[in-house]
């Protein structure tokens, strides 16, 4: 009689425990917390602050660039310059070399680039007769900076006039002279023969090199 008592009581007490485990499974989910990530989705997706910057945004469009105003000499000019030749050069096969001289006359430095312009004149104030001097290509130009009281030196050829039985012989009161990359010119007397032919080349004139 006791031990069924008791078998009845182990029967009440499990089917009262598979009750309470029915009652839970069937209740109210937990909610989930804000913020958590469900497994395999990765991280929360990055605010906007945290994107790549905008390709044309460059640096460079809010640099700010200076520019250099520092003036360099000014090129020599006609009114600032006395003209003089030589013959130290000698002559060869009816030629005449000279050296020709633009001197500095002003009180700043003044820069002499590349070559003069020469031509044989009637006078102070005519013409040119026949063509003009011939560039000698064969000594590379320079930049010559000249001080004051300081001259540019170029070779200059004179052909004699005398050479060509088509040269129209016609006298010459000197030369005038154009310093480079200027429209002023200077006047060099000195009589000679030219050419009105102008076919015929009678002048050379070289680069102007360093005193």
């Amino acid at each position: 009689m006791t031990s069924q008592r008791i078998s009845q009581g182990l029967v009440i007490t499990t089917a009262a425990a598979a009750a309470a485990l029915l009652l839970t499974a069937c209740g109210p989910t937990q909610a989930q917390p804000q913020g958590s990530t469900s497994p395999g989705t990765g991280a929360p997706t990055p605010s906007a602050s945290s994107a790549a910057p905008n390709p044309s945004q460059s640096p460079s469009s809010t640099s700010t660039s200076t520019t250099d105003t520092t003036a360099g000499p000014v090129l020599c000019k006609a009114a600032t310059l006395a003209a003089a030749t030589d013959a130290t050069g000698g002559g060869a096969a009816g030629s005449v070399y000279m050296t020709l001289t633009l001197t500095n006359t002003g009180t700043e430095p003044c820069l002499l680039k590349g070559y003069a312009g020469v031509s044989l004149t009637a006078d102070a104030n005519g013409a040119p007769i026949g063509a003009p001097a011939k560039r000698d290509e064969s000594t590379p130009a320079a930049d010559v900076l000249l001080a004051p009281g300081q001259g540019g030196k170029a070779v200059l050829r004179y052909t004699q006039a005398g050479n060509y039985t088509d040269c129209n012989l016609t006298p010459a009161a000197g030369y005038r002279i154009y310093p480079p990359e200027d429209k002023a010119s200077l006047f060099l007397a000195q009589p000679t023969q030219a050419c009105s032919n102008a076919a015929i080349e009678l002048l050379t004139i070289g680069a102007f090199q360093a005193p």
